[in-house]
């Protein structure tokens, strides 16, 4: 399993690397329009669609991402688009999780189809426009996520006493989750004093542009506010597996699972950091 994970983690780093490294952004849009779909799917065999109908909502949602490309800039600055966005991952997850597993299947398909393909569309075009508006900006908002996550791993096997949600994801503690946090409020110091060190000479990433807005204070909140919705996309997802007893969204990724086992916590993060960086 380990040499799984290693190499199929060296395969995506190998085809990612260079998406991010060019200056153009359609590589990465491209790129990531690849996993969305993927994603999507996924999303359509865990609720219950047949194979071809998960086929056609892979291809829906890559559809409409594609009909959004020239589109992607006016969308990006239309600020009810994403604070309606922000709201949604807020009050609907908080909802959602709630309910728990037995809580999901209760709504309408259709419904349950609709919130996955909205939020896959949502994120596709957050995650353009931060290519857009520079790799430090980009690559500031992965970092996040992945520092939350690694954080979060080894804080809550340290520490870990409090369950979080254990009829959701019972390998979760709240100690995991205060890890996640001060985790991401290091890494964002360190970026931001660097980023200020070299006298504006890279485009700014999401810490500096919070800095800016908002202050220290307003720098820390948010840094923790991104951290808990990471948790909420991640516990989301979880929630869906539960619901249908599926240990993965996939087999696509050897070692790792599915592609929203990988991408999770990125769906509430992208639209959200781009929503504050809009302040």
């Amino acid at each position: 399993m380990l040499k799984q994970r290693v190499i199929t983690a060296l395969v995506l780093l190998a085809i990612l690397l260079p998406a991010l490294l060019v200056p153009q952004v359609w590589p990465f849009a491209l790129l990531s329009l690849a996993a969305v779909g993927a994603a999507a799917w996924e999303w359509g065999r865990l609720n219950g669609l047949s194979p071809g109908g998960s086929l056609g909502l892979g291809a829906a949602v890559v559809l409409a991402c594609g009909l959004s490309w020239n589109a992607t800039t006016v969308l990006g600055s239309t600020p009810a688009l994403w604070w309606g966005a922000a709201g949604g991952w807020v009050v609907g997850g908080a909802l959602l999780l709630r309910g728990g597993p037995t809580g999901w299947p209760r709504l309408a398909q259709p419904v349950r189809l609709a919130i996955g393909a909205v939020v896959l569309w949502l994120t596709w075009i957050a995650m353009t426009q931060a290519k857009a508006e520079g790799l430090n900006f980009l690559l500031s908002v992965f970092c996040l996520v992945w520092a939350a996550d690694i954080a979060a791993y080894f804080g809550g096997r340290a520490f870990g006493r409090r369950k979080l949600a254990p009829t959701i994801s019972p390998g979760k503690s709240w100690e995991g989750v205060w890890s996640g946090m001060a985790g991401v409020l290091a890494l964002a110091v360190v970026w931001t004093f660097i980023e200020r060190s070299t006298g504006g000479g890279i485009e700014p990433s999401l810490y500096s542009r919070l800095y800016e807005r908002a202050g220290w204070g307003g720098f820390v909140v948010a840094c923790a506010f991104l951290v808990s919705m990471s948790v909420v996309g991640d516990l989301f997802e979880s929630l869906v597996k539960r619901s249908v007893g599926a240990k993965d969204s996939s087999g696509l990724l050897p070692g790792h699972g599915g592609v929203l086992d990988r991408i999770d916590a990125l769906l509430p993060v992208f639209p959200i950091a781009w929503t504050l960086s809009r302040l």
